[in-house]
């Protein structure tokens, strides 16, 4: 993790996404840059019909400066080094003076290890669904997700939505350096919420193979969806970090019938790192 990409746009969660990255920038003295996110010129707020979040925004160019503003104020407020240094230490930089859309993030993502954005919204002043679909499926790394309000700690006390798929597999592996610094790694399981795959206990085998002090949970939905039962899992064993695939199932079957993902981005009061 000694790469952050953090797409900005001046909306409720940016405090918190900003503190978000520098926590863990500051855990793996990574390099954090920032740049200006825009919808496509002339869209304005819209809302997806069954999910509920806010796809797109109107754009104005001084949308740009505000957004670099608010990324700069941070940084100095937090007395983070400018710089761009090889290898990568604990700095932050804003390399593009104009803003970029939704598609430049996807690819552009692709040569950083970790993006940071906004749990996605109802309402036109919380973070759009866009960027975070673009860094899902086109970058090919993770995102961390995080909620309105950060938490004093990322990392220390993790729980991994294990559910057997091969996109949860990918994203353990997305995850290890936190879970490797991590005092506690909770695999958690949900009855009826799998696809045919390895246990949740051999997942927490190959994590304690692999360093990580790992144990298997398996919980009963009790009438839950499979995202309730993982959230309420997270809030009683006090997770600060969520380590959860993206759209095992496909997103507009997700969009028509639920599932897990879209609970999560719904409902998640703890940073989620997601990965597809």
């Amino acid at each position: 993790m000694k790469t952050i990409l953090i797409p900005t746009e001046d909306h409720d969660a940016m405090p918190a996404v900003l503190e978000a990255a520098r926590l863990v920038a500051r855990t793996f003295d990574s390099y954090m840059e920032g740049f200006a996110v825009r919808p496509a010129i002339g869209t304005y707020v819209t809302v997806e019909p069954v999910s509920s979040l806010a796809l797109s925004g109107a754009f104005e160019e001084d949308t740009a400066r505000q957004a670099q503003d608010l990324f700069d104020k941070f940084m100095r407020a937090h007395e983070v080094p400018r710089g761009a240094s090889e290898p990568a230490a604990f700095s932050c930089g804003w390399p593009r003076a104009e803003a970029a859309d939704d598609a430049f993030l996807g690819s552009y993502g692709r040569v950083f290890d970790l993006i940071v954005l906004g749990r996605p919204g109802r309402e036109p002043s919380q973070p759009r669904m866009p960027p975070l679909e673009a860094a899902l499926f086109e970058s090919g790394r993770p995102v961390l997700i995080v909620p309105r309000t950060a938490p004093a700690t990322i990392g220390r006390n993790i729980l991994v939505a294990w559910n057997g798929s091969t996109e949860q597999a990918h994203t353990n592996i997305f995850a290890m350096p936190f879970l490797r610094k991590a005092e506690k790694v909770t695999v958690l399981t949900v009855e009826g919420g799998t696809t045919p795959g390895p246990s949740g206990e051999q997942a927490a085998q190959h994590l304690r193979r692999n360093g990580v002090a790992a144990v298997a949970v398996t919980v009963a939905p009790d009438g839950r969806s499979t995202g309730e039962a993982i959230l309420d899992k997270a809030h009683a064993l006090g997770c600060d970090l969520l380590v959860k695939s993206a759209y095992t199932q496909s997103r507009l079957r997700q969009m028509i019938f639920g599932g897990a993902t879209r609970d999560i981005l719904a409902n998640a009061s703890l940073p989620v790192l997601m990965a597809h």
